[in-house]
This record gives structure tokens, C-alpha cells and sequence, in this order.
């Protein structure tokens, strides 16, 4: 009996093992809901005086707190991935889904000194077919002035990057000697990386920068002096808070009291490339447009041809090409690849219609000091990468 015994206990113990185990198996598939609802419940109790507050808070501000709350972390969200301003209201039925970007990374040989002969000239060839639709139309298709890329205008428009304001722009300046600037190369914020990304938002935060909003004299100097305080534990020098009032002059050229935001944007990108990126690094950045551009204009100041140039005429090439042109410009037959200096007086050299800047005259110190090719191209490599927005604002102000 004792052994029969001992086997129904066996078989009792499996059973009860086997039915323990199947309910086992049916809490899994109920646990996670149950899950989540124990911790909403525990989330919800353990907040609720954060809650209170926030109602508190809610109700002070008016109906309008949690979708300022929402646009703002939207905003932030673009900045950090470099897509731009993308209007809640924008319609993208029927429009080409925008392409992914990746930040670029830096290469060990970044800080190496790049080669750029000057003797060596360097042949601009655009791209055959469109950048987004990648079909071949001949003359229909719309260069940058800075990369090889085309586009045809019905593309961008379908992409979101070209409104009807401006279409004629584009059209109008894309072959001309002055160009037109695609929305890769408009947009000076993608040239970062994502750590110098980061280092720039962490100070936009914690200067209290709201995103794609335009910023007055005030709130730029204002910025100014916090970024000034943080990084040399000192409050900024009356010239320099000049020289910042200048900049912001520069950003607004139609005096319109405030400065937008993508204009603010490129400012402080180039200026954080100036602050982290050598000399070197800065010049691998210039492309093939650019650097022929570069070259032609050096060579055409070099009217003796021994491989050097004056200060001012360093600095007048600084006030002149490497500044912003005239978006109104006559439509002529000028290849974008074309590389020539533009003179004083003409059209390319002003803004808006206004009349050109005064050079100033070069002192007798900068009359002796004199400047090689590579001297010339550090000096202004951070004006040719400014320069690459459409914008007719001025994203870095060079030193009268």
C-alpha cells in the first residue's frame, strides 16, 4: 500500500505542477497590461503633487501652455536633426518624402594640412541627372553654386524646399554669376557633427534660446554676454559688444529690427566651427567651386604673379566675393562654374539694390605685409563657407 501510495502522490504532484504551470504560461500573456497598469497607478500616485503643481501652472498660463510646450519640443527636435523649420500646416500630400540626413563624423586626417595648388586648376563638372528624381532634362535642370548637385524646380517644390515667393529666385540666379545655393549647402548647421550639435544646443538651452524664433537687438547681445560669461568668466568689453552690435546690423540687412532665425542659426554654426575645428579642418570643408573660385580671385589680385598679395588687397577681396550678393541680379549666360573676380562696381558687389560698401584704404602696414596663397585661404576660409547661404544677410561680419 505504501508504494501504491506513493506513486498516486506522484501523479498528484504532476498535476498539480502541470496545472501550475499552465497558469503561469496564461499570467504571462496578461502580465504586461497588468503591468502597465500597476505602474500607471504607482506613476499616478507617486506624481500627484507634481501634478497639482503642473495644474497650477497650467491655469496661470492659459489654454496655450501645453501646445507652446509641444511646438517647442518639435522645434528642438528639428534642430538637433537638422530638417529646418517644417510649418505644422505644411501639406506634404503629393510631395517627396524629404531624405535622411547624417551628420557628418571627423576623420583622423581632418587636421592635416589639405593640398590646394594654386597652379593646379581644378575642373568644375555638375552633376548629369537630378539630385531627387535622378532624371536627365538637359537645360531645365537647376545647379548649386557650391556643389556639383542639380534639381529640377518642380522637384524642390514637391520636396517642400521651394515656395512660390521663391521659385522666380531660383530661376532667376541659378545661372547667373552669382547662383543659387541648394538646400544642402544653404544650410550652414549641417556641417556640424553631431557632438558640436549638441555643444551648440546645450548652450542655446542654457542661454534660454527658444527655437525658430527671431531675436532682437537685445536678445542677441544678451545671448552674446551669457556665452561670453561662460567661457571666459568675464563679462564682454564694451568693443566687443560693438563688434556683436555690428554683426546683428550685418544679419539684418533690411533693417527690419529683429533677425530670423535661420540667419541666427548659420551665424553661430560658423562661429562654433571657428571655435572647434583647426585651421586645417576648416579648409577640407571648401569644395571644388569654391576653391577654384578661391584660386581666380587670388590670381586676378596677384597682377605681378610672384605667388603674393597685399593685406588690403586680402582684406578687399574679404569685403567683396566673400560677402553676400545682390539676389537681383539680370539673367545672363555665366556658368556657375564660373570663377572670376567681381569688381567694385559691379552689380554683384552690392546688396538690395544699394549702393556698394566703401573699402576702406589700406594702411601702410598692410601695404607691406604680404600674403601667399595658403595665407590667403586660412584667412578666408571661414568667409567662403559663410557665404554659402541664399539668405541676403551677412553670417559673418569681417573686421573693418
Amino acid at each position: 500500500m505504501g508504494v501504491l501510495m506513493s506513486r498516486r502522490q506522484t501523479v498528484e504532484r504532476v498535476q498539480k505542477v502541470s496545472l501550475a504551470v499552465s497558469a503561469f504560461k496564461d499570467g504571462l500573456r496578461e502580465q504586461p497590461s497588468t503591468r502597465r497598469r500597476a505602474e500607471a497607478a504607482t506613476s499616478r500616485q507617486g506624481t500627484l503633487e507634481q501634478e497639482v503643481q503642473e495644474g497650477e501652472e497650467e491655469a496661470s498660463a492659459g489654454p496655450s501652455q501645453p501646445e507652446e510646450s509641444s511646438a517647442s519640443k518639435a522645434a528642438w527636435e528639428r534642430l538637433r536633426d537638422g530638417r529646418g523649420v517644417e510649418p505644422e500646416e505644411f501639406d506634404r500630400a503629393n510631395r517627396f518624402t524629404p531624405p535622411a540626413f547624417i551628420r557628418p563624423k571627423r576623420e583622423l586626417h581632418d587636421d592635416e594640412p589639405p593640398d590646394i595648388s594654386l597652379e593646379q586648376r581644378e575642373q568644375v563638372v555638375n552633376d548629369e541627372m537630378c539630385e531627387i528624381c535622378e532624371v536627365w532634362t538637359a537645360e531645365s535642370l537647376f545647379p548649386c553654386r557650391i556643389c556639383p548637385r542639380v534639381y529640377h524646380d518642380g522637384c524642390l517644390r514637391r520636396m517642400g524646399y521651394l515656395q512660390k515667393d521663391t521659385t522666380v529666385e531660383v530661376t532667376e540666379t541659378a545661372h547667373t554669376e552669382t547662383g543659387w545655393s541648394c538646400y544642402y549647402c544653404d544650410n550652414l548647421n549641417l556641417l556640424l557633427t553631431e557632438e558640436e550639435m549638441y555643444s551648440l544646443m546645450e548652450t542655446l538651452k542654457n542661454c534660454k534660446i527658444i527655437p525658430e524664433t527671431c531675436l532682437t537687438l537685445d536678445d542677441f547681445l544678451h545671448y552674446k554676454h551669457l556665452v561670453h560669461k561662460q567661457q571666459f568668466e568675464r563679462p564682454m568689453a564694451e568693443a566687443q559688444e560693438e563688434q556683436a552690435a555690428l554683426q546683428f546690423s550685418a544679419l539684418d540687412p533690411d533693417k527690419k529690427g529683429h533677425i530670423e532665425w535661420q540667419d541666427f542659426l548659420s551665424h553661430e554654426s560658423i562661429q562654433l566651427l571657428q571655435k572647434l575645428r583647426p585651421q586645417n579642418a576648416l579648409l577640407r570643408l571648401l569644395t571644388l567651386k569654391e576653391r577654384e573660385r578661391a584660386r581666380a580671385v587670388f590670381l586676378a589680385l596677384d597682377q605681378d604673379n610672384d605667388g603674393f598679395i597685399g593685406e588690403g588687397e586680402c582684406r578687399q577681396a574679404r569685403h567683396t566675393w566673400f560677402r553676400k550678393h545682390q539676389t537681383e541680379m539680370q539673367s545672363c549666360n555665366v556658368s556657375i562654374s564660373h570663377v572670376g573676380p567681381i569688381s567694385e562696381g559691379s552689380p554683384a558687389s552690392s546688396r538690395n539694390g544699394k549702393s556698394p560698401e566703401k573699402i576702406l584704404p589700406a594702411t601702410k602696414q598692410e601695404e607691406t605685409r604680404s600674403i601667399d596663397w595658403p595665407g590667403f585661404l586660412r584667412e578666408n576660409v571661414a568667409y567662403i563657407v559663410a557665404a554659402r547661404p541664399n539668405s541676403a544677410a551677412l553670417h559673418l561680419q569681417p573686421p573693418a
